[in-house]
């Protein structure tokens, strides 16, 4: 049952994620999917472990969780593999290009929905 709780948190991440991806640049690739459905699955298991604390520091948990994976992705098929699938080089405060500031911000408040969908979906789903 666990299984099935995790691979429903990674679908709803994958294509969820892809979405937002659609509509802010107009296209996403496949790697971006697959992050997005580990980020989410990740984040229903943050937001189901975590002591109780204010929403604010666990949007920034997201936030935090969002950008590694981000990250650790962008290793692999930016600077690894060389596929390209991003480049943020040239805006401020990046690290390698592959991360930057701006969009952790905006990972900040992805996080809000995240949650807010996980509550909502968590009784049905996500609680043993």
């Amino acid at each position: 049952m666990k299984a099935e709780k995790h691979l429903i948190s990674f679908l709803m991440g994958y294509f969820l994620y892809a979405l937002i991806e659609i509509i802010a640049r107009g296209y996403t690739h496949w790697t971006m999917a697959v992050t997005g459905g580990i980020t989410f699955m990740t984040m229903c298991i943050l937001f189901r472990s975590a002591p109780p604390m204010p929403k604010e520091c666990l949007y920034l948990l997201g936030a935090l969780v969002i950008t590694s994976y981000e990250l650790a992705s962008g290793v692999i098929v930016n600077l690894y593999l060389h596929w390209n699938v991003w480049d943020y080089s040239e805006l401020p405060l990046n690290y390698h290009g592959q991360i930057c500031l701006v969009h952790s911000i905006f990972w900040y408040f992805t996080s809000i929905p995240a949650k807010y969908l996980y509550d909502k979906l968590a009784p049905q789903l996500f609680i043993d």
